[in-house]
């Protein structure tokens, strides 16, 4: 049996042995030849790069007021600051939930048209209040609300791209091939 690298990865790792290696889920160690391994060595890397994105999108989410009772007024003022419902939790709730099984691209897509839809200026008040929140949470009263809210939003906003990139690369081995030829024949 496969070890779990990280609980939101192992059900989507474990779909892509079956796919690419015809591999079944639950196949004794003791039937897996060295050929076998390398394959599983080479589908976890091909994909390391979108479950780490994926990953730190969540670690994000998570360094923020919960969407509870407590955190509902930090939600509310997000959303009247950043002029845009996409980040509201009853909205992110299913593809966070994907997300902590492995698939990133809907919350990834999400976040980006959500920073996408911000004016300059409303990007500004978002990142004030969620620097607030920040603050607060982290005991960092030394640091500017608005520099911790901006980083925030800009690591959020890279880190979407990432799980988007690594997830349109990774299976396109015509694209693959075309990289190798053209680079092998410069």
């Amino acid at each position: 049996m496969l070890p779990k690298v990280r609980p939101y990865v192992s059900t989507t790792l474990a779909e892509q042995l079956e796919h690419h290696l015809d591999l079944v889920p639950h196949l004794e160690a003791g039937q897996l030849d060295v050929e076998r391994v390398a394959g599983i060595a080479v589908v976890a890397a091909a994909h390391c790069d979108g479950y780490a994105a994926t990953g730190r999108l969540l670690g994000l989410l998570a360094a923020l007021p919960a969407p509870t009772g407590a955190g509902e007024r930090f939600w509310s003022d997000l959303w009247r600051s950043s002029g845009t419902a996409y980040l509201l939790p009853v909205n992110i709730k299913d593809p966070v939930l994907r997300s902590l099984a492995g698939e990133g691209t809907a919350l990834a897509r999400q976040v980006l048209s959500a920073v996408d839809e911000m004016t300059p200026p409303q990007r500004v008040a978002a990142g004030e209040v969620i620097g607030q929140a920040l603050v607060e949470s982290d005991h960092l009263p030394d640091l500017k609300t608005q520099v911790i809210g901006e980083l925030w939003l800009r690591d959020l906003e890279l880190t979407a791209w990432r799980v988007l990139h690594a997830d349109r690369r990774s299976d396109d081995p015509a694209g693959r091939k075309a990289f190798l030829d053209t680079w092998t024949s410069v």
